[in-house]
């Protein structure tokens, strides 16, 4: 395995979302910095998504012909630069426009990320290779609100963006260092995106994409109404949950290749019965403890294997299809807010949120079982 260039993309996207949630840790800090409400400075994190979102398929199908060093590079760089500009801005409406930008490279790097790793691997150990690749994900959601919120209460909130900026300069030294070029797609193997998208197993793969992250989002957007009636302290239900996902992550690589389908099928049983137990609060806080343990256990692995059966059911396409998972991947994550935030509106409990994902998560289960071409038992099947 090329390990230093595998954990230089596993740094990207790192990099990626850790700019994506940051701001969330610095609320009070944007708040009196700029002279908005907290509310306001929430919109930056908003943006972002937003840009990844309206972005990752339009950027990923103009750079398909460029070489993925390239595009990779190109992105960070922009990261870069307007996580500079943000730490600079003179007012709020340019960082907003600075995090849109953000937001649209973000989308660029996990639109590449995916076909670049599996390029550089031999196919028998495509899966692990994105599970590294992956890895970055599970811990910049981990570290950054609550490395946003101490960075905040040591210096001021520029110099955090600026850390961001230094950062990405040592990343594009790493990329440009260690990680080998690939071509991009010939003019000949263009496949219109619509095609691509009802490529056999394609449509399933991101059926279930949706289902699964949104069932996440709607538990994990809404963790602190979930854990007041069980007593359990939100910093540590966060770590739990942290070191669970990392864990699940490097437990997925150890066995994706070998039998993609079966674990798929397990994390969701997993994931779905705790659903079941973070719907009854009256077990206590050891109990709820496990559950957040199981659910962030199954959920660390969930992009590694979501894009491994996306990438085995696109072949040369995979950047393509990749980009249509980048932008359902972000509207579940927009979409668990919005579910959930509903869902509290209506004054019900916060069980609720627990069977509503544990229902969703069901709904997965049922769409892996009945669709075998897209989540065949074995990679070896593709």
């Amino acid at each position: 395995m090329p390990w230093a260039a595998l954990l230089a993309l596993a740094a990207a996207g790192f990099l990626a979302i850790f700019t994506e949630t940051i701001p969330a840790g610095l609320l009070p800090q944007l708040s009196a910095g700029l002279g908005i409400s907290e509310s306001a400075a929430g919109q930056l994190v908003t943006l972002y998504a937003v840009g990844s979102v309206l972005a990752a398929i339009p950027l990923v199908a103009a750079t398909r012909r460029v070489s993925r060093k390239k595009v990779l590079l190109a992105a960070v760089l922009t990261l870069l630069v307007f996580n500079t500009v943000t730490a600079l801005a003179p007012g709020y409406p340019l960082i907003l426009v600075a995090r849109f930008i953000a937001g649209a490279a973000a989308a660029l790097v996990w639109g590449v990320l995916a076909g670049y790793a599996r390029h550089l691997v031999p196919p028998a150990q495509q899966g692990r290779a994105l599970t590294v690749t992956g890895i970055g994900q599970p811990i910049a959601l981990a570290a950054g609100v609550p490395l946003g919120a101490l960075a905040g209460s040591l210096v001021d909130w520029r110099w955090v963006f600026a850390a961001i900026s230094l950062a990405a300069a040592g990343l594009t030294a790493w990329i440009g260092a260690a990680v080998p070029d690939v071509p991009g797609q010939a003019p000949s193997a263009h496949l219109p995106l619509r095609r691509v998208v009802l490529l056999p197993g394609i449509r399933a793969v991101l059926v279930v994409a949706l289902a699964w992250v949104l069932a996440h989002n709607i538990l994990y957007t809404y963790i602190a109404s979930l854990l007041v009636p069980t007593g359990l302290r939100l910093d540590i239900g966060l770590a739990i949950f942290g070191i669970a996902s990392f864990i699940g992550i490097i437990a997925t690589g150890l066995v994706i290749d070998r039998a993609l389908r079966a674990t798929v099928l397990g994390v969701l049983t997993l994931m779905a019965t705790a659903g079941l137990a973070l719907a009854n609060p009256i077990l206590g806080a050891v109990l709820i403890a496990v559950a957040i343990a199981v659910w962030g256990f199954g959920f660390g692995g969930a992009p590694a294997l979501l894009q491994t059966a996306l990438a085995d059911r696109a072949g040369e396409h995979t950047d393509a299809a990749q980009s249509v998972f980048v932008t359902v991947f972000n509207l579940a994550v927009a979409g668990g807010g919005i579910v959930g935030g509903a869902i509290l509106a209506t004054h019900a409990s916060a069980s609720t949120l627990a069977w509503t994902a544990l229902g969703l998560t069901i709904a997965a289960f049922l769409v892996v079982v009945a669709r075998t071409r897209a989540f065949p038992a074995t990679r070896a099947e593709t």
